[in-house]
C-alpha cells in the first residue's frame, strides 16, 4: 500500500536533497536536517500526514538512537545521524526502523559499487571475509586512513527512507 503522498513527497524531497548535497560536499547541513524535522513536526501537529505529534517525536528519537552507535564508533557522520532522526519525524517510529534496515541494505550495495569504482572490490571482499571469520581481527587494517573506505551515506538513507515511506 502506498503511503500518504504528502509523506512520500516530503521524504523524497528532503532526503533526496540531502543525498545530492552529501555526494557533492560530503556533508549533510544542519539547516537541511532541521528543515526536514520542522516539516515533519509541522505536518504532524497540523494533522496533515496521519502521524500523531507523539509518533513524529518518537520517530525522531528512534532514528537518532539507531544511528548513534555508528557515530560513536566513528563509522558514520553526525549529519547522517541527524538526517535519519529528521526523517523519523515524517515516518514515525516503526517506519523509521524499517528505513534504517533498508538503508543498511542500500549502503551495502553502494559500498560494493564504490569498491568497484575505486578498483578495490577484490580487496574489499577479502577484508570483509577476514573481518567476519575472525570476529574483527583486521579492523585496524581496514580502518587505516590510506584505505579510502569512506563514502557518502545520505544516498543510502534516502533510499531506505523513501522505501519505508511507500510502506508506511
Amino acid at each position: 500500500m502506498i503511503s500518504d503522498p504528502i509523506v512520500v513527497i516530503a521524504v523524497a524531497a528532503g532526503t533526496g536533497l540531502a543525498a545530492a548535497v552529501d555526494l557533492t560536499t560530503r556533508r549533510v547541513p544542519n539547516s537541511l536536517t532541521l528543515a526536514i524535522a520542522a516539516i515533519g513536526i509541522t505536518l504532524s501537529a497540523a494533522g496533515l500526514d496521519g502521524i500523531s505529534l507523539t509518533a513524529a517525536l518518537e520517530g525522531m528519537a528512534v532514528g537518532l538512537l539507531l544511528m548513534l552507535p555508528g557515530y560513536a564508533l566513528g563509522k558514520s557522520g553526525a549529519g547522517d545521524v541527524k538526517l535519519l532522526a529528521a526523517a523519523g519525524t515524517l515516518l514515525g517510529p516503526q517506519s523509521i526502523a524499517m528505513a534504517f534496515l533498508f538503508a543498511a541494505i542500500a549502503g551495502g550495495a553502494f559500498a560494493v559499487v564504490v569498491a568497484i569504482r575505486r578498483g578495490r572490490l577484490r580487496e574489499t571482499l577479502e577484508n570483509t571475509a577476514v573481518l567476519v571469520t575472525t570476529g574483527g581481527a583486521n579492523v585496524a587494517e581496514i580502518e587505516k586512513p590510506s584505505t579510502d573506505n569512506r563514502f557518502a551515506y545520505a544516498p543510502a538513507i534516502a533510499v531506505g527512507a523513501i522505501a519505508a515511506a511507500f510502506w508506511l
